[in-house]
C-alpha cells in the first residue's frame, strides 16, 4: 500500500500587521480562497502576547512545530542552523547566535535599524568583511562562520548561552536602544558593536557600496541565540513558510502587502484548500505582531456543518485579531 500522504502545515507571518498602511489596506482586502479554508477549519490554538516580545508569533509557532522550547528570546536558531549545517556539537553544548550585517539609520534623535533584507550584499563583500570582523570576534571568544546567505553569519560562544536577543523581524525600522541586550550579558556585545562600526567605517567594501549608491553596512545584529536542547529531536516534519508578506509589511506597504496576501491567496492557501477539500489533514498558522493562530481539521460536527452550510468567516477579522 502507498504511504499515506504527509499532511501540510502553511505557516504566514505577518498575516496581520498593526502598521497604518497595512492596517488600511486590510480593509479592501479580498481573500475568497482563505475565508473559504477556515469555514472547513477550527481554531485548535491560539497564542496571544503583546508586541513587545523579542520572538514575535510566527518563530514562537515555528519553534512550537518542531518541539523546541525556549524562553522569549532564546529560541535557539542559530544553533539549529549549525547542527544541520555539521558546525561542530550543538546538541546540548555550545551556544550560537546569527551575526547580521546591516545599515544602522542614523537621525537627529534615535538610531534605527534597517531592514538587512535591503542592503544588497553579495558573497565578495560578506567575505571581505567576514576577514577583517574574524579576528575583533575571536577576542571575545566568538568563533564565525560563513552561511549560503550573504551578510548573514554564524557565531559560536559562551556569551550566548542564555543571552535573550530580538529577532530582526521586531527590531527592523525600530530604535536601536529599544530592542538592544540591556542585561550586564549583553555589555561585550554592545562594546563588539562599537568596534565592528569604527571597523566598517573604514573598509573598501563600504567605498565601493557608496560609489555605487547603496547603503553602507555600518553595524551587525545580533538573534537566535541559545543553544539545542540535550538530544533534541524535531517532533514532526517543519511547516512551510510562506515569506512573500515579510518585505512589505516591514516597510508598511500597503499595496505591496495586499498584492503579496492576494498572490498567497491564490497559490499556497488555494492549494491548502484544495487538500483540505480532498479530507487530507491540513493545518494554518495565521501570524501577525501580537498573536499566532492555528488551526486544523476536526470531526465535522453539527455546529461546524451549520457554519460551513450558512456562513463564511471573514478574512479581515480574523487578520485584525492578530
Amino acid at each position: 500500500m502507498p504511504a499515506p500522504p504527509t499532511a501540510r502545515h502553511l505557516l504566514i507571518p505577518f498575516a496581520g500587521r498593526g502598521s497604518p498602511a497595512c492596517r488600511e489596506a486590510l480593509a479592501g482586502l479580498r481573500l475568497p480562497k482563505l475565508e473559504a479554508l477556515l469555514a472547513r477549519l477550527t481554531l485548535l490554538h491560539a497564542d496571544s502576547q503583546d508586541d513587545s516580545t523579542r520572538s514575535p508569533p510566527h518563530e514562537r509557532a515555528l519553534a512550537e512545530a518542531l518541539g523546541i522550547a525556549a524562553a522569549d528570546g532564546c529560541i535557539p536558531w542559530a544553533a539549529l542552523e549549525a547542527s544541520k549545517a555539521g558546525l561542530g556539537p550543538t546538541d546540548g553544548g555550545q551556544a550560537w547566535g546569527v551575526a547580521t550585517l546591516c545599515h544602522w539609520q542614523v537621525g537627529i534623535d534615535d538610531v534605527v535599524l534597517g531592514d538587512p533584507g535591503a542592503i544588497e550584499i553579495d558573497a565578495a563583500e560578506s567575505d571581505a568583511l567576514l576577514a577583517a570582523a574574524r579576528p575583533f570576534f575571536e577576542e571575545d571568544g566568538i568563533a564565525l562562520h560563513a552561511t549560503a546567505t550573504p551578510g548573514r553569519w554564524l557565531a559560536r560562544g559562551p556569551i550566548f548561552d542564555g543571552l535573550a536577543t530580538a529577532s530582526i523581524d521586531r527590531a527592523v525600522g525600530f530604535p536601536i536602544s529599544q530592542w538592544s541586550p540591556l542585561s550586564d550579558a549583553g555589555r561585550p556585545l554592545r562594546r563588539l558593536q562599537n568596534e565592528m562600526q569604527m571597523l566598517l567605517y573604514t573598509e573598501r567594501v563600504n567605498d565601493a557600496r557608496t560609489a555605487r549608491g547603496v547603503p553602507p553596512i555600518n553595524s551587525f545584529w545580533l538573534s537566535g541565540t541559545g543553544r539545542l536542547p540535550a538530544a533534541f529531536v524535531p517532533t514532526g516534519a517543519a511547516p512551510t513558510v510562506a515569506e512573500s508578506l515579510r518585505p512589505p509589511a516591514l516597510r508598511d506597504d500597503g499595496a505591496g502587502w495586499a498584492a503579496a496576501w492576494q498572490a498567497l491567496d491564490a497559490g499556497p492557501v488555494a492549494e491548502l484548500l484544495a487538500d483540505c477539500t480532498r479530507g487530507d489533514a491540513v493545518t494554518l498558522t495565521l501570524c501577525g505582531d501580537r498573536g499566532a493562530h492555528r488551526f486544523g481539521v476536526q470531526p465535522r460536527g453539527f455546529a461546524r456543518w451549520a457554519r460551513g452550510l450558512f456562513g463564511r468567516p471573514g478574512a479581515a477579522p480574523v487578520l485584525e485579531a492578530l
